[in-house]
């Protein structure tokens, strides 16, 4: 048994399986390539020829069977997912990396020297905008003591002690005072119909960080209220929710946004004091 031929074999093993992907891949054969060779602590771009010893064999088979059984992500099994080309820890304390903000950091316009990174979960996003803005403070803000944890790991793993500071915050309740050049968010945003119907895999993620009122909208709305007293004049926010653009949009009829990809807007509020406020009041009544 080789490499090759064992990704080949788990591939055909999860395609039997009916399994749900969205967690890194989305499909049977980048599922088992991902799982197979990080498990046998092996590049991307490993050779296909290398041979697996028995005992390798033995730990494929039982993360492999524990993908299939329990529909557990491959990231929480190995401890480990890749956003950008960078690793970072997981574990069930955070969701999975997948934010599509990620791709949108390289090309972004304009000098940046404060980020916030808003619902951070694992600090994914903090220490991509912190590997973008070489000269950037970073801000990581959760609500949950269990994902800071995390979010300390990668912040270690990453060596960015020293540019990004953790906070712990609902939201913006701590950080009187401090604005941004640029805020990134990946908020909850599952409206309450579709976390009922969540694929198992789903399951394994906190509902906290995924489940979000009626229309997915309610963080969202407090985001929106809230950011314009945070951004530095001309910052943005630019901000994920998924399948809910008709939903925002509903809410916002007015608002101007400025949609880089399908799941993600960048808002920039007016320059004038009286417009900014206007997005705050508009969500305030929603």
């Amino acid at each position: 048994m080789n490499v090759g031929a064992l990704v080949r074999r788990t591939a055909r093993r999860f395609a039997a399986a009916r399994l749900h992907y969205g967690h890194g891949t989305d499909n049977a054969h980048d599922e088992a390539a991902y799982l197979v060779l990080r498990a046998l602590d092996l590049p991307f771009h490993a050779d296909a020829a290398i041979p697996v010893n028995d005992a390798d064999l033995r730990r494929v088979e039982g993360l492999v069977r524990r993908r299939i059984r329990e529909r557990i992500p491959t990231a929480y099994l190995l401890k480990e997912a890749w956003l950008d080309g960078l690793p970072f820890y997981v574990d069930r304390r955070v969701i999975v990396p997948r934010s599509h903000i990620a791709g949108l950091l390289h090309s972004w316009p304009g000098r940046v020297r404060r980020v916030l990174d808003l619902c951070a979960g694992s600090a994914c996003l903090a220490v991509l905008a912190a590997r973008a803005f070489p000269f950037a403070k970073v801000d990581a803000v959760d609500i949950s003591d269990a994902s800071l944890a995390v979010a300390g790991r990668n912040r270690r793993l990453h060596r960015l002690e020293h540019r990004i500071e953790l906070v712990r915050s609902d939201l913006f309740t701590r950080l009187r005072g401090r604005r941004y050049d640029l805020i990134l968010t990946n908020p909850p945003y599952v409206p309450q119909a579709v976390m009922r119907r969540l694929p198992a895999e789903y399951r394994h993620e906190p509902g906290l960080a995924l489940g979000a009122g009626e229309d997915g909208m309610d963080l969202v709305a407090r985001i929106l209220a809230a950011a314009p007293e945070h951004l530095t004049p001309g910052g943005a926010l630019l901000c994920e929710i998924g399948d809910n653009r008709r939903a925002l949009e509903r809410r916002y009829p007015r608002l101007p946004l400025r949609w880089p990809r399908p799941e993600v807007f960048i808002y920039r509020p007016p320059r004038t004091a009286g417009a900014s406020r206007a997005p705050a009041r508009r969500a305030a009544r929603s």
